[in-house]
């Protein structure tokens, strides 16, 4: 009976792993799917993607996000609109209080308002992070316009603001690169020595 031997053949007993330890062996040791394999995909791995490479900047810059500032009047703190985000004038608040205050070229230095200025900033990240959820949807940092209380005469308006320039860029990188304004201002809400606001485009 050729015909029921090849079905015989063809439908091999289950056991044959069993009877064949050599084969049995060889199918035990068989590799997992590679889809199998990148949906185990081990766990620091995508921890390590999930933390985005602006946390991390952030992380290597031993650079802290503060708290989100609440809005000093009746405003909103950012708005979303044709995927770009404004974040509102931000002072150099700490712990709900201004932490550089006074006037340029009076009683502070230009030192003092770079670090005033980079407040400003870390506060505008703040903004963006609790905007949009993870900073790596910042596209490209568009604008920064730099604020800074300081006398009539005073003249130094750009290297106070390089202070949020400067800190924007290392943490975003390429994507910090912006256009700005520096301008100076007779007085600035809560006596802040800077105010800084900024436009980016998003994802």
């Amino acid at each position: 009976m050729p015909g029921r031997w090849r079905l015989r053949r063809f439908f091999a007993p289950t056991s044959l792993p069993d009877k064949c330890p050599s084969v049995g062996a060889s199918l035990r040791a068989a590799p997992i799917c590679s889809m199998v394999e990148a949906a185990n995909f081990g766990a620091s791995g995508l921890d390590e993607e999930m933390a985005g490479e602006i946390e991390a900047r952030l992380k290597a810059l031993d650079l802290v996000l503060p708290e989100v500032p609440s809005p000093v009047a009746d405003y909103v703190s950012f708005l979303h609109l044709n995927n770009q985000l404004y974040i509102a004038g931000q002072l150099p608040l700490k712990q709900g209080k201004i932490a550089v205050a006074g006037t340029l070229g009076a009683d502070l230095d230009i030192d003092q308002g770079e670090d005033a200025a980079r407040i400003c900033a870390l506060n505008i990240l703040a903004q963006a992070k609790a905007a949009l959820g993870d900073l790596d949807r910042i596209v490209q940092c568009l604008r920064l316009n730099g604020y800074v209380n300081a006398v009539p005469g005073f003249t130094d308006h750009p290297k106070v603001i390089n202070g949020a320039s400067e800190l924007i860029v290392k943490v975003l990188g390429q994507k910090g690169r912006h256009t700005r304004a520096a301008v100076g201002c007779s007085s600035l809400p809560l006596n802040a020595a800077v105010e800084v606001d900024a436009l980016f485009a998003i994802e």
